[in-house]
């Protein structure tokens, strides 16, 4: 089956394209040129692909934007995009999370400042998610460097009222009602930029990532500011899986699409040093939940000194699954079977593009 990639930028969309050995790519792009792209979804539930990006333009604002024909034409939500109501003083800054939900219709976005919002018809029209906007801790919530922000969706694969949310900086909240109430779910998370004797609050951390298989849906993994965690009780607890990796910052975190036990990371050396350790490229694959760590290095490059955003790591849903790694130097890799024993080896998709923010994959059916 055709594979397409999204890749977002800090000055654009581009569109990649290729079938299922994933070796040679077609791109597309700039789409959406010269606006702020921090957030992609690919729409396969009802067959044909929907694009879904989210852009933020200094001139006209966010909005999110939609095609049905592989960007050959986009269409725009109306009356501007994403908007608090009139005479509320708030204002969306940009969209930074657009995730589909259980049912078919559905998609639900997060935005800058931390809010979410739930569409019903595809994406063309959006909604405040009020009880978490008037939650009572929202006005503790501080902003990590990128900005305050919900950067985490994840609607329950089976029950509809389960949603779990990440912001930073405020931590893990979850909602068993469809959204109308939400409690705090960060025991064991530390927060390390908090004194001593102080990190471990019960909401405050700064989550960059979280991931989970939808055949194993109480299992959550985390990439924390400084810390990776699992939780097997759907969030209700933490600890951490970070023996064996470099080091304990990062962005992104992935699961593997096929098997709930393996899992990718892509290390950082800290919030001070947005590099790997060594300055190699690789991405750490676990295969028993966290337990161990080997490294995929085959096919990146041995000096690297930028880093990979929350939202530039993906998985596509072939069934020799491909793992996506988008950076902030404009490059972009797949590695067409990151769920085999040696890994395989990673393949430019793209290169010398803008700063990329966001990755997202998917195989489709043609038409």
């Amino acid at each position: 089956m055709p594979t397409v990639v999204m890749i977002g930028t800090r000055k654009g969309l581009w569109i990649a394209t290729s079938d299922d050995e994933r070796a040679d790519w077609r791109l597309t792009g700039p789409h959406h040129d010269m606006e702020e792209v921090y957030s992609c979804m690919i729409d396969t539930r009802g067959g044909a692909p929907r694009l879904l990006v989210g852009t933020s333009s200094p001139w006209f604002g966010p909005q999110v934007r939609w095609s049905d024909d592989l960007g050959v034409t986009w269409h725009e939500t109306p009356g501007g995009g994403i908007r608090f109501d009139e005479g509320s003083g708030d204002a969306v800054e940009r969209v930074w999370q657009l995730t589909p939900g259980l049912e078919p219709d559905v998609v639900w976005t997060g935005t800058e400042p931390g809010a979410v919002w739930r569409s019903e018809d595809q994406g063309r029209t959006f909604a405040l998610v009020r009880g978490l906007w008037e939650h009572p801790h929202r006005e503790q919530w501080g902003a990590g460097y990128g900005g305050q922000a919900f950067r985490t969706i994840l609607p329950h694969p089976s029950d509809p009222d389960s949603v779990t949310v990440a912001i930073s900086s405020g931590g893990v909240y979850q909602s068993a009602d469809a959204g109308r109430t939400w409690a705090p779910r960060n025991v064991g998370l530390r927060a390390e930029f908090y004194p001593e004797g102080q990190q471990y609050p019960e909401f405050g951390q700064c989550v960059h990532k979280i991931a989970r298989h939808p055949d194993r849906p109480e299992r959550l993994f985390l990439q924390n500011h400084g810390g990776v965690y699992r939780s097997d009780d759907h969030g209700g607890t933490w600890e951490s899986i970070a023996a064996g990796l470099p080091a304990e910052f990062g962005f992104p975190i992935v699961v593997d699409p096929h098997d709930p036990e393996t899992v990718y990371v892509f290390p950082l050396l800290g919030s001070d040093r947005r590099y790997p350790a060594d300055a190699r490229a690789a991405v750490w694959r676990s295969r028993d939940a966290g337990s161990t760590w080997e490294p995929l290095a085959d096919g990146l490059p041995e000096q690297f000194w930028v880093g990979v955003m929350r939202d530039a790591m993906t998985a596509d849903d072939h069934d020799r699954v491909g793992l996506y790694l988008g950076a902030r130097n404009g490059a972009v890799w797949c590695n067409p079977d990151a769920g085999a024993d040696t890994g395989a080896g990673w393949r430019t998709v793209a290169a010398n593009l803008p700063d990329v923010m966001a990755v997202r994959a998917a195989s489709y059916a043609p038409a």
